[in-house]
This record gives structure tokens, sequence and C-alpha cells, in this order.
């Protein structure tokens, strides 16, 4: 059972490859990814997220471990690049990691709504109840022992 703990950590583990290209890559962020990371820094959604964060082979634009999310940016180069992006996903998930995809531009048109998908996905991975409507004024059911109809 150690054995395949082991192994499993082991395909984790950044290569020393990956680990150069994704240092390379937060140094020179485009300005889509810079907007997202915006938005997810300091644990502003309530989740600690790492950008360019390598795994395995591959590096993840925006990853946050606990729960396991990762986002990916699509840019224009991702038309083709489809064979790579499908490897990679794979990989992710077999991971145990959720994959949200957005279009580069979606971050320029509708920031607020784009964090809020990933919030909503973050906090359904986690197990968080969403915060109940409470009842307006006036409607609120009517539960008190012998109420009539």
């Amino acid at each position: 059972m150690g054995a395949l703990r082991l192994l499993k950590n082991m395909q984790n583990q950044a290569t020393p490859n990956a680990r150069v290209n994704a240092r390379a890559l937060r140094r020179d962020m485009t300005d889509a990814e810079r907007k997202l990371w915006s938005g997810l820094r300091g644990e502003q959604l309530g989740f600690k997220f790492r950008r360019q964060h390598p795994l395995g082979a591959f590096i993840a634009d925006f990853a946050c471990l606990e729960p396991k999310l990762i986002v990916e940016l699509d840019g224009s180069q991702h038309v083709d690049n489809q064979a790579y992006d499908m490897a990679r996903e794979a990989f992710f998930k077999a991971q145990s990691f959720a994959v949200l995809r957005f279009p580069s531009n979606a971050l320029f048109q509708n920031l607020d709504g784009v964090l809020s998908a990933i919030l909503h996905q973050l906090n359904s991975l986690a197990g968080v109840a969403p915060i109940p409507a409470f009842p307006q004024r006036g409607k609120e059911p009517d539960t008190a022992q012998g109420a009539k109809p």
C-alpha cells in the first residue's frame, strides 16, 4: 500500500522542465492571466490559488490545491493545441482535479461573472452549502403550532 501511495505522489511531482517553464510563465503572464490573478491572489475568494503551477509534466494556469480545482484560460493559441490541452486536462482530472476553462476575453468582458463561477465551483467542491435566502417580511412560512390555514 505504501508503494502505491509513493507512486501517486510521484505523479503529482513536477518535472524539472515543468518547474523551469512555470517560473518563466509566472514572469511573463498574459494580460488575461494578470487580470484573473488580481481576483484570485491573497485568498480573495476564501481559497488559496497558485499561478502557473506545475503538476507532473504540465502547468496549470491557476491551481487551488484544496479543494482541487484548476482554472485554465484559453487564448487563440489553444485552437492549434487542442490535442495537448485534452491530454493536459485528462492528466489533471486523473489527479482528482476539477477543471474550469474560460476564454481569455471573458476576463475583460465579465471578470465578476468569471470569479463568481470559480467561487461557485470551489464551494461545490468543498461541500460548502450556499447561504440560504432569508424569507421576506410577510412571507415567512407559517410553522406555529395551532395556526389555521
